[in-house]
């Protein structure tokens, strides 16, 4: 059993389905989403998102960059394909003092977008929950999308960036080594460095510029680490071939070397993204 889940459940009694879901994504939205800002404020900026930007965000998540983006002025509308994580995206971006939502959010495929024609932006900023490692499923998620944009629309992917820039990448290890010890193949594989230009070629876009942007993931102690990265998914195959018990032990010894002096967790990462345009 995880460590979250012994702390929300009493002794002996195992969470539901529901339950554990409802914790993976509330976990998500409070601890490992937030990770992802700097990538999110970096795009933005470049892409001068503001007032008139009709931005679609794919893999959505609980809705934090659409919320950024929302507050620069922008009218956004989110897929994603999780009702747990819509229904907190739905909670964060209600209006402080009443009223309508400030999004548009969609479960599973964007092609039911109503609010708009077209989208002057799309993006798909989630390189951790998101097909960013696989080019065929990502091409895929921006096939369902790209009826919605017009010629010259930017498109937005984003990926990990190199190995040795990404500390994050050997505690992801485990969860490969565990899913499948014989072939190291399990819900994570090292990026490659032309991952998002396939994608983009095969969805039929034309490259339009990238960049790099330093994302640490930084958490209060081990326990939040652990609980943060067990909400990617990521090890939901080490998980299922092994045992939870198992992978939350591996897990916490992989993040002993990222442990400072005063229990914090500090992982330096880089991610990168690439623009595109419809052509």
């Amino acid at each position: 059993m995880t460590a979250s889940l012994v702390r929300r459940h009493p002794p002996h009694v195992a969470p539901t389905a529901h339950e554990d879901a409802a914790a993976r994504a509330r976990d998500w939205a409070e601890i490992q989403e937030r990770m992802l800002v700097p990538l999110h404020e970096a795009v933005y900026e470049r892409l001068d998102v503001g007032p008139g930007t009709r931005l679609l965000g794919l893999r959505c998540g609980a809705g934090l960059a659409l919320l950024l983006a929302a507050a620069r002025g922008a009218a956004v509308t989110g897929a994603d394909p999780s009702p747990g994580l819509l229904a907190l995206a739905r909670e964060r971006l209600l209006p402080p003092n009443g009223g309508a939502p400030r999004a548009e959010l969609l479960h599973g495929s964007p092609a039911s977008a109503g609010a708009f024609e077209s989208y002057d932006l799309i993006t798909a900023l989630d390189p951790i929950r998101g097909p960013s490692g696989d080019p065929h499923a990502l091409a895929a998620l921006l096939t369902e999308a790209l009826p919605r944009a017009v010629p010259g629309t930017a498109v937005v992917l984003a990926g990990w960036g190199p190995q040795e820039r990404c500390a994050t990448s050997s505690v992801l290890r485990v969860a490969a080594k565990l899913a499948d010890p014989l072939r190291s193949n399990g819900g994570w594989r090292p990026a490659r460095r032309d991952d998002l230009e396939e994608a983009a070629q095969r969805a039929g876009l034309r490259p339009d510029g990238s960049g790099r942007v330093s994302c640490p993931f930084g958490y209060a102690d081990p326990d939040s680490a652990v609980r943060g990265l067990l909400s990617t998914g990521l090890f939901d195959a080490a998980i299922a071939a092994t045992d939870a018990e198992q992978v939350d032990k591996e897990l916490t010894e992989a993040l002993h070397p990222y442990r400072r002096a005063d229990g914090t967790v500090w992982m330096p990462n880089v991610f990168r993204y690439l623009i595109a345009r419809v052509p």
